[in-house]
């Protein structure tokens, strides 16, 4: 077989890959990129960006429904258009979708749509999408090779045609009702989101609480949201098994035996990595126990020569860790070859957000891992009403807590409950990178009104423990 040599040699186009694969063809090296068939990954075709547009529909349509509490007439029964709804959803990804195709192509990479298998060492064939097959090999190999929806085993669930995060966003009509198997963030937000737009939910969660890394008062508050909002929400129940009638309406059985039907089920329990087929074991790369690829802090795997990053790699399963994952390899392959110093994964500080109504921005640690870690905390804690920017938009659910070590005064983690907290966290975030005393926010001079400018507040002595 004729072996096309690279320089480098990514199988997988997601945030790390691509990026990492662009800036090098950039600069001139031979750089070849494998995707099977997500031009830009699962971020821009069925994760962030679709499901975020949808979520700010939902918004939209939820500001529109409080018309007149704003002062604005001659708006009457609003409603969501599912046909609009999925062509601002398709018009938003296809445009990003195509910027990144001409970006891909722009970077002077060798962008190739197929299915890669590994035959060699740091060599794979590639059955192309459009036919053929090529066989390239990389001085580098980049493994980014994503994560998908996981289908746990729950009887019934293979015949029952469910639903997963990736095939709801295609549905061409909504279900008059739904059941969510699964409280974490992806079962979350679509439960918010299907409630908005009419959508009878009953969101089940095997354990005791929604989103079970975060406290127990901020899954509490999220719990009593959709509760309030018309959401059923069943804790501490699991599946037992899933069966869709003729008619097309499923039933789950409960392991208490109770049993729950709606015209479809969603299942949204987590996520597996996409590591087989490839042929990994065939050049020594080896997996953990749930199929991920063992990579150490430089993101070197097992293989002399392979690197692995983002979901697949165990690397917390957000865009913006991927994108540092980038920074880490782009690092780590100039300084194999002599140009500065190795970068590490270790002790990263990764924010998220969970976008609900009102949505969580968090980073740090979690008043219970502070503890459990060691530290002498003290906690702030504040309702979101006290923030006068919440006032004018209307917008007062929530609260704001942050944790902090009273050791050092230093800020180690905060949950931000509320209108705009995904956007706030990253001035908690800026101040713990930089080690500041939590003095030094409270006595910051920050805009009003702002929702940002809630931070002067949460710190002072009305909302701080002794």
């Amino acid at each position: 077989m004729d072996i096309e040599d690279v320089d480098l040699l990514v199988v997988g186009g997601g945030k790390a890959g691509k990026t990492l694969a662009m800036d090098l063809a950039r600069a001139g090296r031979k750089v070849a990129m494998i995707e099977r068939s997500m031009i830009g990954g699962t971020c821009i075709n069925v994760a962030c960006i679709p499901t975020k547009t949808l979520i700010n529909s939902g918004r939209v349509l939820n500001a529109v429904r409080r018309a007149a509490e704003f002062g604005i007439s001659g708006v009457e029964d609003p409603g969501m258009d599912l046909k609009l709804l999925r062509r601002r959803k398709e018009d938003v990804v296809d445009t990003m979708v195509g910027g990144q195709l001409a970006s891909f192509t722009g970077s002077g990479m060798d962008f190739v749509l197929g299915e890669a298998r590994f035959v060699g060492p740091r060599t794979v064939e590639v059955n192309l999408n459009d036919g053929g097959l090529r066989t390239l090999r990389g001085t580098d190999v980049v493994l980014n090779l994503g994560t998908e929806p996981l289908l746990p085993p729950i009887e019934g669930l293979a015949e029952s045609n469910v639903q997963t995060s990736n095939t709801l966003l295609e549905l061409e009509s909504l279900p008059e009702s739904i059941i969510i198997l699964g409280g974490g963030y992806v079962g979350c937000e679509f439960a918010d989101l299907l409630y908005t737009i009419g959508v009878q939910v009953t969101l089940v969660q095997g354990g005791g609480q929604l989103l079970a890394r975060e406290d127990a008062d901020v899954a509490a508050a999220i719990e009593q949201n959709f509760t309030d909002a018309g959401i059923t929400v069943r804790l501490g129940a699991r599946a037992q098994r899933i069966a869709r009638a003729a008619e097309g309406t499923v039933t789950l059985t409960l392991s208490s035996g109770e049993t729950l039907t709606a015209d479809d089920i969603l299942v949204a329990v987590g996520r597996r990595p996409m590591t087989g087929g490839v042929n990994l074991e065939g050049i020594g790369v080896e997996l953990d126990e749930r199929g991920f690829i063992k990579v150490d802090d430089q993101l070197r795997t097992t293989t002399d020569g392979v690197w692995a990053a983002g979901d697949a790699a165990g690397t917390p399963q957000f865009t913006h860790a991927s994108y540092d994952d980038y920074r880490v390899l782009k690092t780590n392959l100039a300084a194999r070859n002599g140009a500065g110093r190795p970068r590490s994964t270790a002790g990263r500080l990764i924010p998220y957000s969970v976008f609900t109504t009102p949505e969580l921005g968090r980073v740090g640690l979690s008043e219970r891992q502070a503890r459990d870690a060691g530290y002498n905390v003290r906690i702030a804690k504040m309702p979101v009403t006290a923030i006068p920017r919440a006032r004018t938009v209307g917008h007062l659910e929530g609260f704001w807590k942050a944790v902090i070590d009273r050791e050092t005064n230093r800020i180690v983690g905060a949950a931000l409950l509320g209108t705009e907290g995904s956007e706030v966290i990253a001035v908690v975030q800026m101040a713990i990178l930089a080690g500041l005393d939590y003095t030094a926010v409270r006595d910051a001079i920050i805009t009003h009104p702002t929702m940002a400018e809630g931070l002067t507040l949460l710190f002072t002595p009305a909302f701080l423990e002794d």
